[in-house]
């Protein structure tokens, strides 16, 4: 992504966090602002205004940023798109915003729910096995995007007892091992930001190949701020330091001489002789980790609201309604990271969509008509052969006295004869 497209994911990512707490979670704010930059092009007046909002800019840069992401997928972060539509259900509308998606976007009729299931276990390396929505019958047009990762470090890290966690931790007296940087290979340094102080960071890294000319790879920071600073401020400062951490230019880091030696909750400082020529050196003690979450993307502020009337324009239909959820895994460990989201956006309407059974009983409770037709055919080479008697009428009559099922024929005897 350009870097001018920092800033509103960034904004974005907060106001999905914000959305979620300070509860253990794990989630991708990118895989559900992919869809709302994707349904940009499709919205009009107010509902266009909402969405510049919510992206964090212009919905022609967002749709322009997502096609380019898109269109050029990361080796090691595999993404995918989707747009399916109820079978019969196109307007000139829908058919024009159709086109302005990205190449790589998949489109078509609705698949069934075994088949959505199977498409976010195919984009998301298996992490994930059923597609977070369910597909309802009344379902018009489903939107969908999916992001997955599994990494190897470039150095694994060490085990270490938890206690090296520090006495002021609590997981120190929960937790048996942890993680602890090995001598050289890992990131590990003291950065200040605006909106969390100063904050310590660890970039764990992995390349795409063991070409070591090769820069593309992916970088996992672990940002943690002093104790008492939200949830909210320490994910800000990580969307901070996180773009500057793996850039040739990265933001400033606090010298270890402008900090005081000993304890702190954050770090310990001391001093060691030395005949290496290093002045400075950082390790990082970290614990594994885990989660798996299951995230409503239906609040105002995430931006649903709005994608959900820039699809109903389409559509020609007003306020329909509709359901955003996002389902995210992630395991962060000693040898590499794994992590996946699989994000649906759907919108509904009250009509059964063509295919749906109706079950109609049809009662002959008055007098009738009755055609017998003769079937003269044959099948030669493949080939229908028609009879001089298909197709004739041989008897015919108005039902107009019903009698009783003979009583042997209520009681399945089958060997009566007609007389």
């Amino acid at each position: 992504m350009a870097s001018e497209m920092y800033g509103p994911l960034a904004r974005y990512a907060a106001r999905f966090h914000a959305s979620v707490g300070d509860r253990h979670h794990v989630a991708s704010p990118i895989g559900a602002w992919l869809l709302l930059a994707l349904c940009g092009p499709a919205s009009t007046g107010a509902a266009r205004n909402e969405l510049a909002e919510v992206l964090g800019t212009d919905v022609e840069s967002a749709a322009a940023a997502a096609r380019a992401l898109l269109e050029a997928p990361h080796p090691l972060v595999p993404s995918a798109t989707a747009v399916w539509n109820r079978p019969g259900v196109q307007t000139p509308a829908l058919k024009q915003w159709l086109g302005t998606l990205p190449g790589s976007t998949q489109t078509g009729s609705l698949p069934e729910q075994a088949r959505l299931d199977a498409w976010v276990r195919d984009h998301t390396l298996g992490l994930i096995g059923e597609f977070p929505l369910e597909l309802r019958p009344e379902t018009v047009l489903l939107l969908a995007s999916a992001l997955a990762t599994k990494v190897s470090w470039d150095l694994p890290f060490e085990v270490t007892p938890a206690v090296a966690l520090g006495a002021d931790s609590a997981w120190a007296g929960r937790l048996s091992t942890v993680l602890r940087t090995p001598e050289q290979g890992h990131v590990a340094y003291i950065a200040p930001t605006e909106r969390a102080g100063d904050v310590i960071v660890h970039v764990g890294s992995a390349k795409a190949n063991t070409d070591w000319s090769v820069t593309t790879g992916l970088a996992v920071v672990s940002v943690a701020a002093a104790p008492g600073v939200s949830a909210a401020d320490v994910l800000a400062a990580a969307y901070e330091v996180g773009p500057a951490a793996i850039r040739s230019d990265p933001r400033p880091r606090r010298s270890l001489y402008d900090l005081p030696l000993g304890d702190y909750p954050l770090w310990t400082i001391r001093e060691e002789p030395t005949n290496d020529g290093i002045t400075e050196r950082h390790q990082a003690v970290l614990p594994a980790w885990s989660a798996r979450d299951d995230h409503d993307l239906t609040p105002d502020a995430l931006g649903f609201p709005a994608a959900t009337r820039a699809m109903a324009g389409l559509l020609g239909v007003e306020k329909p309604p509709f359901e955003a959820r996002q389902s995210a895994v992630a395991r962060y460990g000693r040898y590499g990271f794994e992590a996946a989201a699989a994000t649906g956006f759907a919108t509904f309407d009250g009509v059964p969509p063509p295919g749906v059974v109706r079950i109609a009983e049809l009662r002959f409770g008055h007098p009738y008509a009755v055609l017998a037709v003769a079937v003269d055919r044959r099948w030669e080479d493949g080939e229908t052969i028609r009879g001089a008697w298909d197709g004739v009428p041989v008897f015919s009559g108005w039902v107009s006295e019903p009698s009783d099922v003979p009583p042997e024929e209520a009681a399945g005897d089958h060997t009566g004869q007609l007389t």
